[in-house]
């Protein structure tokens, strides 16, 4: 993979937080993370920009649709992670964005990794 790439998780549910970032670091990724709230994860965002976020759409304190906004502008490919939002209703709000329904299997989340790399 020559360079290691470095995931933002932003997930406000403790245990698939840290199950989801140590799939991410398993696979052999720079995790950051899990944030469980969206100012936490906008300040980890703005201190040091991800290759790649995984973002639950629902944090501890508001939808992080502005922040995925901000980070598709500036070209960091993003993963939404949601149990609410079916992947076809984010899909529809964020053409450009990978989705995954929760819960997810860790092959299904790197292999969205991969995919949503591969086209940034």
């Amino acid at each position: 993979m020559g360079q290691r790439l470095r995931v933002l998780v932003a997930e406000d549910e403790l245990i698939i937080g840290c199950d989801l970032c140590h799939t991410v670091e398993e696979a052999g990724y720079i995790v950051e993370g899990p944030f469980v709230d969206l100012s936490s994860t906008m300040l980890a965002y703005q201190k040091n920009k991800p290759d790649i976020a995984i973002l639950d759409v629902q944090l501890g304190d508001g939808v992080v649709y502005p922040l995925a906004e901000q980070m598709m502008a500036e070209d960091v490919p993003v993963i939404f992670h949601s149990g609410q939002m079916t992947p076809s209703e984010v899909a529809q709000r964020f053409p450009q964005a990978q989705a995954l329904a929760k819960p997810c299997p860790p092959a299904e989340v790197i292999d969205t990794i991969q995919r949503a790399t591969q086209h940034s």
